[in-house]
């Protein structure tokens, strides 16, 4: 597919999506999870972190789940910062709660819950960073 009909249809996604499962999200603030986490939420999104580890703490003020499942809300965009082989269960998880975006993060693939996700509509996106991928998009430097 074009690089252009690729990006603006991410950007469509970005425009239309407000709620953001974060899955790998971590209280260290020198994370990658946590750096994207805040710009995300500093860029107009409310962003739900998932980590089994530390469940009903806080992470930027939002309590974290333990599995996208517990996760209560609609869920737009499932932001996946975990080793691609734990992206097939999250690609399950995604279809049952019906998010309608898969992202995997920088250095993330994985066959399989692509066609999970292809299979059940859900936009599939690999290997790309939500924040690097939005100030592109957007103009933010």
């Amino acid at each position: 597919m074009e690089k252009q009909i690729i990006d603006d249809k991410i950007k469509e996604l970005f425009v239309s999506s407000r709620v953001i499962a974060l899955v790998g999200a971590s209280k260290k603030k020198e994370k990658d999870s946590n750096i994207v986490m805040k710009f995300l939420q500093k860029s107009g999104y409310k962003v739900i972190p998932v980590n089994p580890t530390c469940v009903n703490e806080t992470i930027h003020g939002e309590r974290v789940y333990g599995t996208l499942l517990d996760i209560k809300e609609k869920v737009d965009i499932v932001d996946v910062f975990r080793p691609s082989v734990e992206t097939v269960d999250i690609a399950n998880q995604t279809k049952e709660i019906g998010a309608h975006v898969l992202w995997l993060q920088l250095n993330i693939e994985n066959d399989k819950a692509k066609e999970i996700a292809i299979k059940n509509k859900i936009y599939y996106i690999a290997n790309k960073c939500t924040k690097i991928e939005f100030q592109k998009l957007f103009g933010i430097i």
